[in-house]
């Protein structure tokens, strides 16, 4: 405890000066040279004679905390009315009505199809296929694939149209 007093007697004058100097504020340089005294305090164990002298270990480790006191200081206000904060609006209950009643309307669209068709779509727009992919998958040549996908959506779009 003794030592620390002589420490801190010695050092904080100079250290409050060092960081009079990086802040331009006279009591954030205060505050600042309390922190650091802290810091000193707790870390004293951590201090290694064979890697430099004392007064180096100790501004930097004032330099340090005026550089997180620094970024602190430089971060924006938390705005919790930000618009990139705010998620979107869920969808309003006609707007869920119809997206059910519409997908209602595609799998009965879609029972009208033969299988192979209803399978075509499915690779490719739920599984988000490529045509190749799926003509590989398949065994059939690229352009049945893709005649047999415009063919499937034809019947869907009569089929939808007789549905509404």
């Amino acid at each position: 405890m003794a030592a620390f007093e002589a420490l801190f007697k010695d050092f904080s004058p100079r250290v409050r000066a060092y960081l009079l100097k990086l802040t331009r504020d006279g009591q954030a340089a205060e505050d600042l040279m309390q922190e650091t005294m802290l810091a000193i305090w707790r870390k004293a164990g951590q201090f290694d004679p064979e890697r430099g002298q004392a007064s180096a270990w100790i501004f930097t480790i004032a330099r340090n905390i005026w550089i997180d006191a620094w970024r602190k200081q430089k971060r924006p206000a938390f705005d919790p009315d930000d618009p990139a904060l705010v998620p979107p609006p869920g969808p309003n209950a006609p707007d869920l009505l119809e997206q059910k009643q519409s997908g209602a309307a595609l799998h009965e669209a879609l029972k009208t199809l033969p299988q192979e068709q209803v399978e075509l779509i499915r690779l490719s727009f739920f599984d988000e296929d490529s045509h190749s992919t799926i003509a590989a998958r398949t065994g059939l040549p690229i352009g049945t694939v893709k005649s047999r996908i415009r063919l499937a959506f034809g019947r869907l779009r009569t089929a939808l149209e007789e549905i509404k």
